[in-house]
């Protein structure tokens, strides 16, 4: 079968400390999977290795069946990255900052202008377009870090805490984002602390600690497995794996 990512026995040392170790775990085409674990368990790390921030280690990265480092380049125009930390042009006006990160993938003229105000509609800030990010809320800023994200039309979109320190207005309209994002046809790969964001969009769990997989399951069948353990919430589920509460993990 091929998966639309696919990552083979990955592994990332600092020094003596192996972060990932032979890690596996795979994405399907039109699913949201949701990837927690306590802090430290190696998520950003092997974020940071799948889109080529970091360099990987041991292992295979998959994307369609074929090895992402075969051409770095197209597999980049086909994913997302919505960053935990902001990353925007504060001398830019929204239009601007999302006009930039699209013109990176080839698009210019008429259809970059197009997929900027669909980007920016889309996030519900088309109409602040020609304001700057510094007088955005917190809120408002994370969802145009989305709106750059989106532009070029990926088939992955990676969001690395996209919530963190914004009010719950604001994660709402995220959330819809997402889901409308996932029914239009891409597939997601969510990092998050919130265990209700989690319950909330997600198809398919993957819960990591000391850089390895220990449960990977679609929601529902997770939830059914550890009932029959006392277990009532992915709450006590994530408790009882890794001995922390998830949402305490920062």
């Amino acid at each position: 079968m091929s998966y639309l990512l696919e990552v083979k026995e990955l592994s990332k040392t600092y020094g003596e400390k192996k972060v990932v170790d032979k890690l596996s775990f795979h994405v399907n085409s039109g699913e949201i999977l949701g990837l927690i674990g306590p802090n430290g368990a190696g998520k950003s790390t092997t974020i940071k290795m799948i889109i080529d921030v970091e360099e990987k280690g041991e292992g295979k990265i998959q994307y369609q069946g074929e090895a992402t480092g075969k051409d770095m380049r197209k597999f980049k125009k086909s994913i997302g990255v919505v960053p935990q930390d902001l990353a925007l042009y504060d001398d830019l006006n929204a239009y601007d900052n999302v006009s930039f990160f699209c013109s990176l993938y080839g698009y210019s003229g008429k259809e970059l202008k197009d997929r900027v105000k669909e980007a920016l509609d889309f996030v519900g800030l088309w109409d602040r377009r020609k304001e700057l990010p510094a007088k955005f809320s917190g809120g408002m800023k994370r969802r145009l870090n989305i709106a750059c994200s989106i532009a070029h039309s990926p088939k992955l979109l990676i969001m690395d805490e996209p919530t963190v320190g914004i009010d719950p207005q604001s994660r709402n309209h995220i959330m819809e984002a997402i889901r409308s994002l996932n029914t239009c046809g891409t597939s997601v790969i969510y990092v998050s602390h919130y265990m209700e964001e989690i319950e909330a969009i997600c198809n398919r769990i993957v819960i990591m600690d000391h850089g390895n997989v220990i449960e990977d399951m679609e929601k529902e069948k997770l939830k059914a497995k550890y009932k029959t353990l006392g277990c009532n919430s992915l709450e006590e589920i994530f408790l009882q794996l890794t001995g922390t509460q998830l949402r305490e993990v920062v």
